[in-house]
């Protein structure tokens, strides 16, 4: 399964509490979609959230980022990574 990295603006001031929300929603119906959601980060002073994923398409994340309430603005591929 391919890696995503999708990017969501204007999420200026969100709080840890407001990430672990969303990162939630996400995880509790990310199977109908068969994505899985690894990690997100946020940046509350520039707005931008940040959510890697293994999924079968980028539209299968959007589909779940959509029907949670937080569309992507941007969805990348991640063809390779090293730590």
């Amino acid at each position: 399964m391919a890696q995503y990295m999708d990017i969501h603006h204007n999420m200026r001031g969100i709080t840890a509490d407001q990430l672990e929300q969303a990162h939630a929603a996400d995880l509790a119906i990310q199977q109908e979609e068969g994505v899985h959601f690894q990690q997100a980060w946020a940046d509350p002073e520039s707005g931008t959230v940040y959510c890697l994923s293994e999924a079968p398409s980028a539209e299968a994340v959007q589909r779940i980022h959509e029907r949670t309430g937080h569309q992507a603005d941007e969805i990348h591929p991640v063809p390779f990574s090293v730590r």
